[in-house]
């Protein structure tokens, strides 16, 4: 018979290292005599007293292995504690296999205290891990499926040592799912008690797993896998509301479980993620969730909806991630090839059906900042989402959106997004990334109605914690400034030729609000140089670009009024001027190249800022 059949008993004691290793089958074999002889008189107090010493005894042996483990013994010591651990489990699955007079009393005493250190000692090498689970998996049979499911809930809640026990997880969601088979009633009830605990499991070992622990990591996940195959073997048998119930469940626990898998940093499981979002949305499907639901979110919504009218908030709760895995399918069904084929012409239609709703669009492109915003996900993932919003978007570069239609409430939602998007702008890794990231964030503001666009632009450079992103910022106010001109003056020759008075663009007068934001910065005192530098410089030439259009044509002085020349000449360009000059002048005596980098990055605001005062000097003689 092969070593690893776990019927087969073992013959002798095996060596160790440590002298009290080799105690432990002895001190196993004479608990398991005791706990027969306790089932035989019939006496439950006895038999449940036996049973502690049996788990009692392998525990501390586990203990033995995981402090051996940190001292950092050396391969021959684990070889040891490996085939200890197969003994002890053998003498446990022989007694159980043994007929004895009360067979069902020992086994329902064992159920109760063994699964956790079963499992622990599971986790070793060589043959340990198939006798855990048939040991668990003979508790399955024999005892009864709402204990068992009871007890495994428990020893997945029970602390254990992570990712070493990483491992022992897969033997205790691998027995959990041939429970949920056998469950017979209440079956919603019985799905509420054991999710949450697996998904604790899940959500600590993958956050915790290092390069090292990868291949546990795809383990687990194929656990939890065969916990979604009992479900959906529930959601088989029943009907009506029920089944609807359910199949929400199967759907939130899917999503969780892909965004779980995203979230991984691994490369095994970054290699098998895309057959693990393969086999989860096969449950999707099942529960009735389509690409279009996912990619707006409405499916995720709907779910949650129908289980949160049970009050199961607590329940929810461990479906955190559903609105991340919801837009994380779609992701990878975009950038991974299986995926892809799998999805083939569902997924391109789902994608022209929300490309030519407008509504549906912004909510697709407000799902993506779940994924762009998180620190979680790896900047592959990231780098196909921004492809993915920059489709959805379209290809016009600037589209005006209906101003009847009412932004406000999407409003708060854009501003997210962009703001997931300015972080992939700044921490992206590569160069190309960070322009894509740029392109997109260009694309959605030109999406939001003309009318409503500088609050938003307005909003994102209030909350800028960059010099240099508040500076990309400000650039792309001058360039709506730039379009809305241009707007004005083809409006004024098709209505009378330029006959009458023009007005400015109205975003002038906003965006110098921006620039005295910059310029003269509300805390008080003069903006910081040359740490500041870019958006400065950004805020003078915006100024500028004002200046010129208040300038020219017949809106001439439209905006510059005396007061607000004297302003802007006393209380923004005339203080900065001495520190630029300040500044310029201590770095040019440093021969330093910090001094020089110091010295070339102020020379473009040094001159931008005389021309400022040139032209608003010019503008306060005519007036």
């Amino acid at each position: 018979m092969a070593a690893g059949d776990p019927s087969t008993a073992a013959t002798s004691d095996v060596p160790a290292t440590s002298s009290s290793a080799a105690s432990y089958p002895d001190r196993l074999r004479e608990a398991l005599v005791a706990l027969s002889q306790a089932c035989d008189s019939g006496v439950s107090n006895a038999s449940e007293a036996a049973s502690f010493t049996v788990s009692d005894i392998l525990d501390a042996f586990a203990a033995v292995m995981s402090a051996e483990a940190d001292d950092g013994n050396d391969g021959g010591d684990d070889s040891t504690a490996a085939r200890v651990s197969e003994q002890l489990l053998r003498e446990v699955h022989e007694f159980l296999s043994r007929p004895l007079a009360n067979q069902q009393m020992a086994t329902d005493a064992l159920s109760l205290v063994l699964p956790i250190p079963v499992a622990k000692l599971g986790a070793q090498t060589g043959g340990c891990g198939d006798i855990a689970a048939a040991i668990l998996k003979f508790f399955v049979t024999n005892c009864s499926p709402r204990d068992m499911l009871s007890i495994l809930c428990e020893a997945l809640d029970a602390p254990m040592e992570l990712p070493n026990c990483s491992s022992s997880f897969v033997l205790l969601l691998n027995a959990l799912a041939e429970v949920l088979t056998k469950i017979q009633r209440r079956h919603i009830e019985q799905v509420k008690v054991a999710l949450p605990a697996v998904l604790k499991v899940m959500r600590a070992t993958v956050s915790e797993c290092d390069e090292e622990h990868g291949k546990a990591v795809v383990d687990l996940f194929n656990a939890a896998h065969g916990i979604g195959n009992a479900i959906q073997e529930m959601c088989t048998a029943m009907v009506n509301k029920n089944k609807e119930g359910m199949c929400a469940i199967l759907g939130l626990y899917s999503l969780q479980n892909i965004a779980l898998a995203s979230r991984s940093r691994q490369q095994d499981i970054l290699c098998a993620c895309g057959s693990v979002v393969l086999q989860h949305f096969r449950f999707l499907k099942f529960s009735g969730f389509t690409y279009v639901g996912l990619l707006t979110g409405s499916d995720v919504t709907a779910a949650t909806d129908k289980l949160s009218k049970e009050d199961d908030a607590d329940f929810l709760e461990g479906f955190s991630f559903a609105m991340d895995g919801a837009m994380l399918t779609v992701v990878w069904a975009y950038m991974y090839d299986d995926m892809s084929k799998y999805a083939g012409e569902e997924l391109e239609l789902a994608l022209k059906e929300v490309q030519g709703n407008h509504m549906m669009k912004w909510e697709a492109i407000n799902m993506l900042k779940y994924v762009l915003s998180s620190i979680c996900y790896p900047w592959i993932i990231k780098s196909h989402s921004i492809n993915l919003l920059l489709s959805l978007a379209g290809e016009n570069h600037v589209q005006e959106t209906n101003n009847h239609v009412d932004f406000t409430s999407y409003a708060p939602r854009i501003f997210a997004t962009l703001k997931a998007i300015e972080s992939v702008m700044m921490a992206a890794p590569e160069a190309l990334m960070r322009k894509k990231a740029f392109a997109a964030l260009k694309k959605v503001i030109s999406m939001v109605p003309s009318s409503q666009r500088f609050d938003i632009l307005q909003a994102l450079v209030n909350n800028s914690m960059s010099s240099s992103l508040t500076a990309i910022l400000l650039d792309l106010v001058r360039e709506e400034i730039l379009r809305e001109s241009r707007q004005a003056e083809n409006d004024h020759v098709e209505s009378d030729g330029f006959q009458g008075h023009g007005e400015l663009p109205p975003w002038a007068s906003h965006a110098l609000e921006l620039v005295e934001l910059i310029l003269r910065p509300p805390h008080g005192g003069p903006p910081c140089l040359p740490d500041h530098g870019d958006q400065v410089i950004s805020a003078l030439n915006l100024l500028r670009f004002i200046l010129i259009i208040d300038s020219r044509g017949p809106r001439s002085g439209k905006l510059f009024q005396k007061g607000t020349l004297h302003k802007v000449h006393s209380e923004w360009l005339i203080p900065l001027r001495p520190i630029v000059a300040g500044i310029q002048s201590e770095n040019e005596r440093d021969d330093s190249e910090i001094a020089n980098q110091i010295v070339c990055s102020l020379n473009p605001v040094q001159l931008v800022l005389y021309r400022c005062i040139e032209l608003v000097e010019e503008k306060l003689k005519g007036c």
